[in-house]
């Protein structure tokens, strides 16, 4: 079995599985579920009680040239009606630069997450309008399923993803981080 089949057992294995549907009915631009969800799923389902990270947000990333913030909203308010419990962080990263301070322009959808803080993160996952799930993997997925904390390129020395790693390690101690080659939590070397 291969990585990305994997990845897509443990996915559709959990509320991931009934979610990504519906995000494919809102009929987006070029759109990914990625980040925070993908990653803690994989996680948890890994090292199962040994991990207390959970969804705190679905992030859906798109691209449209044409879009506003409004087209944020009217999909935010549809996956809210269907899924109360969820909370789902939905942006146009064609326009995330106007409005969110220190961020770069990009290209596509694919530029904006590989400029998220960490490789485990930089994660996609998508149905097509066929019911194929496809995936992005800019940095691959060995480090998601290695279980390694570790910055993008554009965040090797950014302090805010050592931070945020550290409060992974806390809610997951059997993740390693690794950042400017150390490795955090007392784990070999990578």
């Amino acid at each position: 079995m291969n990585i990305h089949t994997s990845l897509k057992i443990i996915l559709a294995d959990s509320i991931i599985g009934t979610v990504l549907p519906e995000i494919a009915l809102l009929d987006l631009p070029n759109w990914w579920l990625a980040g925070g969800a993908v990653r803690n799923t994989v996680w948890c389902s890994m090292f199962g009680t040994e991990c207390g990270l959970v969804i705190n947000d679905f992030d859906i990333a798109f691209f449209d040239d044409g879009g506003n913030r409004s087209q944020e909203l009217a999909a935010k308010a549809t996956l809210t009606a269907k899924f109360p419990d969820y909370v789902f962080d939905i942006k146009n990263q064609c326009s995330f630069a106007r409005w969110r301070d220190g961020r770069r322009t990009y290209s596509s959808v694919e530029d904006g997450i590989k400029d998220w803080l960490h490789t485990a993160t930089a994660v996609g996952v998508k149905i097509d309008t066929q019911g194929e799930w496809q995936f992005f993997t800019p940095y691959g997925l060995d480090d998601l399923f290695a279980g390694i904390i570790r910055p993008t390129p554009a965040h090797t020395h950014n302090p805010n993803a050592d931070k945020k790693a550290s409060g992974f390690l806390e809610k997951c101690s059997c993740l390693r981080f690794i950042s400017h080659s150390r490795v955090v939590n007392n784990q070999e070397s990578v």
